[in-house]
């Protein structure tokens, strides 16, 4: 029985002072669930804040994003060891927003993991197709390539699998709980027939997941959580889906 997994990515919003009034406001809401596993990834500059507050409790924090190189002259970039010291146990690799607004390639997203997992930090692999290649019937050739790609010289260790259409994020459209299951169904027979123990790893699905539709796409065999943007801003919100996701 896989665990589930609910992550909040709350990309660029949130102070630090408002990362501070969220979680003060948010942990007791979800201090009694222990069949799910609970992860928040803010901005940069609210990680260290949040670890503090997160310290006496079972939230897990994360990162949005990590550099492949440990250190060098690379304006504006993160390294591992700096998530790592700041608190993070996991982070958001290869999202589309990095893929599509900063052109980040399977490649990159390769090193990336590669350097994170050396570090002992946990990922999060972000894939998924456009509308475009949905309709024109590629969604399983584009999430074969972005599985070879990503994971290339890769075992699943530590690794979870979000699968995010990219027509679903922050469009209020969702994949039917149907849709959804199906393609976490590829992608799992993918990993069984080319890595091992896929059977242990968790895909999350993403795309204007909220309070409404979690428990319709929990009750689907192979999806083990959700990464939630949008929805996660606010306490009660991210609460809710939470709660949704318990009892699986």
């Amino acid at each position: 029985m896989r665990k589930p997994f609910i992550a909040a990515n709350w990309k660029m919003n949130k102070t630090s002072q408002e990362t501070e009034e969220f979680i003060r406001s948010f942990v007791p809401l979800v201090k009694d669930i222990t069949d799910v596993d609970i992860l928040l990834a803010p901005s940069f500059i609210s990680i260290e804040s949040a670890s503090r507050l997160l310290t006496s409790s079972d939230v897990l924090l994360g990162a949005q994003n990590v550099y492949h190189e440990e250190s060098g002259a690379f304006t504006g970039e993160i390294a591992p060891d700096m998530l790592l010291a700041a608190g993070c146990s996991h982070v958001i690799i290869g999202h589309s927003e990095r893929r599509e607004y900063f052109s980040e390639t399977d490649d990159v997203v390769n090193k990336k993991i590669k350097l994170a997992r050396s570090k002992g930090l946990d990922i999060i692999l972000c894939i998924g197709e456009s509308l475009e290649q949905r309709e024109s019937n590629r969604t399983f050739d584009v999430l074969n390539g972005q599985l070879s790609g990503s994971l290339a010289d890769l075992s699943l260790d530590g690794i979870t699998i979000a699968y995010e259409p990219i027509w679903a994020i922050g469009t209020g459209k969702t994949a039917t709980d149907e849709q959804a299951n199906e393609t976490h169904a590829f992608i799992r027979e993918w990993l069984g027939k080319n890595k091992k123990n896929a059977d242990s790893v968790r895909i999350q699905y993403g795309g204007s997941v909220k309070p409404e539709n979690i428990e319709g796409l929990m009750s689907q065999s192979e999806i083990d959580g959700a990464l939630v943007g949008g929805a996660s801003l606010k306490p009660d919100s991210f609460a809710k889906i939470v709660t949704g996701a318990s009892g699986k």
